[in-house]
């Protein structure tokens, strides 16, 4: 089975005969140490169904807070969509539910194994508040799992799928229905369906090489090996690995989808996460569980809600379990953020957070941890530090925030010149890290370090060990000319400020690779690779930075580089050909992140050494 696709594709650069042709074919996702690559995945915001095959129903693309495949035909004795390969074997299959309407002996179902139209295992939703893992051969349907839980129309439902040889495990937001054995079907296609019933579909994923926590995902088809994928190709997209820390039993609180803000917080009556995050106390932590949150208002975490650098407060999902906050009700507007971090000392951990009218995630507060979370499919920065209010003083900037083990992509305003992926810009104070993290696939740019003359110089950045690619480009292939493209964009206004950029990674960026930006600082720019940018890879036309053991790469003719400062022989910028040093980066760029949170790469199965 091909590795990961949204229309089908995995996490895997590939860098063929000698750099002579780069091509993205794939990108690798680690979760919890185990290699699960997505071999599909679909979230329809194209607007078209390519890739699936119809048999029964009335099927279209509508808008629901996203694009989704809506089948609105309740009369209909049997609807079903398929997508994927007969020859599949192991997988795990995840989407989002949601039943509009049931008839009698209706169901919403979704497949995996689909041998044929009438032979396949089923995760089915029923009318009754019933859940059921299923195997349907011919006329004969066999229950292999029944759970009493909510099914109502109208709501949002992740659920989930697992063949593994001859067992089938079925789940619906993080909590397995059940599990069994049978001989049904070896291998198969996955499959969306509908009897009697209507209901939408969002956000269908395959998973292979490792089971990962159902949670939604999205991504794109997954090109050959030495094929370069079109332009307008969706890249794939991640989830969070889980939380491995079980909860303690003491100071912890529980949030859940259908959470009530006057509820206890236990795991049996769980509260809201905004209720939930007024009542932790230093050193507690706030559990999110698995399943779509969904908001028209910013979760704030407020000014004075503050942990302690010895007993920090956190939220974090479930273990085993990914909560996605969904704030697709927000109107585009830069009050509309998703989750405001504006306390001090606060660790959040293994979420996502998707749809906000501005920031996905703010922060404003300082001493803060943002670890293995996603913010995707925001309209501003999908991550921005900035400061509170316009009568922030300087000295509460925020600062000494780390951002680890995280990824942005697919972050969007409609100006088309604001949303990155990462942004530490404007009003940020001194010792902000990102560190592992990857930025793809935003409008604007990878990270932004913008300084404006009105506000004056941020504090200094560090960014190491990260990787920008794909940025000015959406993975539907959008693009606006007000964007500026860049991966790492370090600067504005003739501003200097002396950040460091180290052991990094710029890959086919929209403009430049990295980039001063009219920062005439003294930056440290030290063991980056930067490969067929669509300007130059590297590009500082002013200042005294300081740059060792940089590497610039390109597939054919391209930009020369532009280096002002303090460069020596331990570099190799493009001025014309590749050199000696590109021959070594030859075979597959991929990265992952590994079990420890760092990001890893490899050139052709040997690790990438910055």
């Amino acid at each position: 089975m091909a590795p990961w696709p949204h229309r089908a594709r995995a996490r895997r650069l590939v860098v063929a005969g000698g750099l002579a042709a780069l091509v993205t074919a794939a990108l690798i996702t680690t979760v919890t140490g185990a290699h699960a690559a997505t071999v599909f995945s679909a979230d329809f915001e194209s607007g078209g169904v390519s890739g699936w095959s119809k048999s029964g129903g009335t099927w279209s693309v509508v808008a629901d807070g996203s694009q989704t495949l809506r089948q609105t035909n309740a009369g209909s004795e049997n609807a079903r969509q398929f997508a994927g390969d007969t020859s599949w074997t192991d997988y795990s299959v995840t989407a989002r539910v949601k039943p509009l309407s049931f008839g009698s002996g209706g169901v919403v179902g979704l497949l995996a194994r689909a041998k044929s139209s009438t032979s396949f295992y089923r995760l089915a939703l029923l009318p009754g508040n019933q859940a059921q893992l299923q195997v349907v051969n011919g006329g004969t349907v066999t229950v292999l799992g029944t759970s009493a839980r909510p099914v109502a129309t109208g709501s949002w439902y992740t659920v989930g799928l697992t063949v593994s040889g001859g067992t089938i495990t079925g789940s619906v937001d993080g909590a397995v229905i059940g599990s069994g054995s049978s001989a049904v079907a070896a291998t198969g296609r996955i499959g969306l369906q509908t009897l009697f019933a209507s209901a939408g579909f969002d956000d269908v994923a395959v998973h292979t090489g490792g089971t990962p926590t159902p949670g939604p995902t999205t991504g794109g088809p997954t090109p050959g090996p030495t094929t370069p994928p079109p332009a307008t190709t969706p890249p794939p997209a991640t989830t969070p690995p889980p939380a491995t820390t079980p909860p303690p039993a003491g100071n912890a609180l529980y949030a859940a989808p259908n959470g009530s803000a006057s509820a206890a917080g236990t795991i049996a009556a769980p509260t809201t996460v905004a209720s939930a995050i007024t009542r932790i106390g230093a050193g507690g932590t706030v559990y999110l569980r698995g399943g779509t949150y969904s908001s028209s208002s910013t979760i704030t975490i407020a000014p004075g809600n503050n942990g302690t650098s010895g007993a920090m407060k956190a939220l974090q999902a479930y273990p085993g379990e990914i909560p996605v906050l969904n704030f697709s009700a927000q109107a585009e507007d830069p009050a509309a953020r998703g989750l405001a971090v504006n306390g001090n000392f606060w660790r959040v951990y293994g979420i996502v957070v998707e749809r906000a009218g501005d920031n996905g995630i703010f922060v404003g507060g300082s001493n803060n941890v943002i670890e293995r979370v996603v913010t995707r499919h925001n309209r501003d920065s999908g991550l921005q530090i900035s400061r509170i209010a316009a009568d922030t003083p300087n000295s509460a900037w925020p600062a000494n925030n780390l951002i680890l083990s995280s990824e942005s992509h697919d972050n969007a305003d409609s100006d088309g010149e604001d949303a990155d992926g990462f942004a530490a810009k404007l009003t940020s104070g001194p010792g902000n890290v990102f560190r592992y993290t990857v930025s793809h696939h935003n409008i604007d740019d990878g990270w932004d370090l913008y300084t404006k003359s009105d506000t004056g110089p941020i504090g200094a950045v560090r960014i190491e060990d990260s990787l920008a690619y794909s940025n000015g480009t959406l993975s539907n292939g959008t693009t606006h000319g007000n964007g500026d493209r860049n991966g790492y964009k370090l600067g504005g206004e003739d501003i200097g400020v002396n950040h460091t950029v180290l052991r990094s990674v710029a890959y086919r960026n929209g403009k430049h690779g990295f980039t001063y930006n009219s920062n005439p600082g003294s930056m440290t720019i030290s063991n980056n690779l930067s490969i067929d940018n669509t300007e130059r890879n590297f590009n500082f036309d002013a200042g005294t930075s300081v740059f060792r053991n940089n590497t610039s790469c390109r597939g054919g003719s391209g930009t020369n580089d532009r280096i002002i400062g303090n460069a020596d022989g331990s570099n190799q910028f493009w001025s014309g050909s590749n050199g000696s040093r590109c021959a070594a980066y030859a075979g597959a760029l991929a990265w992952s992140f590994a079990a420890d949170g760092r990001l890893v790469m490899t050139l052709g199965g040997r690790p990438v050494a910055l």
